[in-house]
């Protein structure tokens, strides 16, 4: 909380943008119950799109990256079931919001770095800049 309160910009990938959030809904199996940092206006329903067995690739259009399709690994993965007014969705997939940028703060459903696809690594990294700038 301290790093985000000092404008560093923040990037979660699934657990992380679980722990990022606002809260867990109970509209799911897994209700969590973990404690969240509260730190992006969303509201996160965990493992929504199966258990680890329906774990899935996907290609997403991102419309905020150049060069086509991205890559996305869903492992256990969670969705945004709601997001505040601050929150830009960056990408649905299956009427789903799986990445959304609030401010200095990133937070995907996938899991990006386990492709060899860096674009959206390089979209954290300009947020970084633009922090600095």
């Amino acid at each position: 909380k301290q790093a985000h309160n000092a404008g560093i910009p923040i990037y979660g990938s699934c657990a992380g943008l679980i722990i990022l959030s606002k809260s867990i809904t109970a509209d799911t199996e897994e209700r969590g119950g973990q404690p969240t940092l509260g730190l992006l206006d969303v509201k996160v329903a965990r493992n929504a799109f199966g258990r680890q067995i329906d774990s899935f690739e996907a290609d997403l259009e991102i419309p905020c990256l150049t060069g086509g399709l991205f890559p996305a690994v869903f492992i256990r993965a969670p969705y945004i079931a709601e997001s505040g007014a601050n929150v830009e969705t960056l990408c649905v997939y299956e009427q789903k919001s799986v990445l959304v940028r609030q401010g200095t703060i990133l937070g995907s459903a996938f899991h990006p770095e386990l492709t060899t696809d860096r674009r959206i690594h390089a979209l954290f990294l300009s947020m970084i800049y633009e922090s600095r700038s």
